[in-house]
């Protein structure tokens, strides 16, 4: 049985034809306020047609061209703009719409736009006698579809770090606004990426004694710590060390004042920043005021350039530098046997 509403509201009448095309209008007192604007809107717009790709990606297990995305964009906006009309991105709800329903090719984008222009340029009054009850049907549908139901299932499971990032970003998103949210999440991200590194940087550090069952170490190499009689201890550190994990880093090497010679077998680092390297700083200096020798092994070019213009190298006497880690046990042992 069909009902009929005929008070029911409708979409109403819909403005046809496009508008005369009109160059932009600059004044040295506008500039100002247009370049604030034209940022915001590029980097909202930025923002959106990024997210909607990525979004789409997953859904369709494919690659975007973020390039090529930005660009026609920019290209779109820019002729747009002469018409009047304000600038546009990528849409999220219409985009998983269309590929839920089919679409895989940029035809489909393409047919899209070619209705929309069918509408303005003529069939605007047969759209005009759409619900406004379909409408907010359609956009219920949407929405239900548009929300991840498989991570929702798993929530309970997830790091309870990225289920308060995403809480606090969505909440963003409704009450302030895209960019806020954005710029929030990217930065507890990164925060948290910096804090996971770190902790695996140091957890890195292995402190290695005459009792420590070590399997990197050769015969030589336990023979001439096992010559130290304890009293020389040897810290491997490996892969790269970044501002993160610098204040770590000296506390680590610190902990223990429990030696007189100090062996820092850096050959497996490949980087070292500027703030981890003042870090190892702080732990030389620790121990050299506790009238501990520290002997470097196995700097690498990129290391080595960082510790010289630092001059952290310079507060090491000559000889304290070794290519092996072999030379320098037998010259930490032997400074504390002679």
């Amino acid at each position: 049985m069909l009902f009929v509403f005929p008070d029911a509201p409708i979409l109403g009448e819909i403005p046809t034809g496009l508008p005369h095309p009109q160059l932009p209008i600059f004044t040295v007192a506008a500039v100002p306020g247009i370049v604030h604007s034209a940022l915001v809107l590029a980097l909202l717009g930025s923002i959106d047609s990024l997210l909607t790709s990525l979004i789409a990606d997953n859904i369709t297990q494919t690659q975007h061209d973020s390039d090529r995305e930005l660009i026609g964009q920019g290209i779109g906006n820019t002729i747009a703009g002469i018409f009047g009309a304000i600038p546009g991105a990528g849409a999220t709800m219409r985009t998983v719409v269309n590929v839920r329903t089919g679409g895989r090719t940029p035809i489909s984008g393409a047919i899209h736009a070619l209705v929309l222009l069918a509408i303005v340029l003529g069939l605007g009054g047969l759209a005009g006698h759409i619900p406004h009850a379909v409408l907010a049907g359609i956009l219920i549908k949407v929405g239900i579809d548009i929300i991840d139901w498989s991570y929702l299932k798993r929530l309970h499971g997830a790091p309870p770090a990225g289920v308060i990032f995403m809480v606090i970003v969505l909440l963003l998103t409704v009450l302030v606004d895209l960019i806020t949210a954005v710029v929030v999440g990217i930065t507890l991200a990164s925060l948290l990426f910096v804090k996971r590194m770190s902790d695996l940087q140091l957890a890195s550090i292995k402190a290695i004694t005459n009792g420590t069952v070590e399997h990197d170490l050769n015969e030589a190499e336990k023979a001439a710590l096992d010559s130290g009689g304890g009293r020389v201890v040897l810290y491997h550190l490996s892969g790269p060390f970044s501002f993160g994990a610098a204040k770590g880093l000296a506390r680590r090497l610190g902990a223990s004042d429990d030696y007189d010679a100090l062996v820092l077998d850096l050959s497996d680092v490949p980087f070292l920043d500027s703030s981890a390297s003042l870090g190892l700083e702080d732990a030389i200096l620790h121990a050299q005021d506790r009238d501990k020798q520290v002997y470097l092994v196995g700097l690498r070019p990129d290391v080595a350039n960082t510790l010289k213009r630092l001059r952290v190298l310079t507060l090491l006497p000559d000889g304290h530098h070794h290519v092996s880690r072999l030379d320098a046990l037998r010259q930490a042992a032997a400074s504390i046997n002679c």
